[in-house]
């Protein structure tokens, strides 16, 4: 790879920052909403995703993955369909670890979180931006 190609950050390190972001704002909208408004955590976490969705595929569109030729119609909708199953996955997660530990709303989301990213990179950088 000559200078003029090569990318800093490289790619998977942009992809931790960029999750760094979009983790961060779904984490503190469900705890806000958790704590401030009472919202229960099967409600504020779906909330939370859809609100740090955006932050998530503008990232790593322009960031993460900017060297893409997929189409951005094509890529939207492959990264939807990657970061709903991620969702799930967490959700199913989080309501698990909720119901059989008496751990609180704070720690469990942040373990499902980080749990859940490893899956989300795979398969965005191998389906979804590919």
């Amino acid at each position: 790879m000559t200078a003029q190609t090569e990318r800093w950050p490289p790619g998977p390190i942009r992809f931790v920052l960029v999750g760094i972001a979009a983790a961060g704002v779904h984490y503190v909208v469900a705890l806000g909403l958790n704590g401030a408004l009472g919202v229960p955590p099967s409600w504020a976490n779906p909330l939370a995703f859809a609100t740090a969705f955006p932050v998530s595929y503008v990232g790593h569109r322009a960031f993460s993955f900017a060297g893409s030729l997929r189409p951005h119609a094509q890529a939207l909708r492959r990264f939807f369909v990657v970061a709903l199953g991620s969702f799930l996955g967490n959700q199913a997660l989080l309501l698990a670890l909720l119901h059989t530990l008496a751990w609180p709303f704070w720690l469990v989301l942040g373990i499902t979180l980080v749990t859940v990213a490893v899956a989300t990179y795979a398969f965005s950088r191998y389906w979804a931006f590919r």
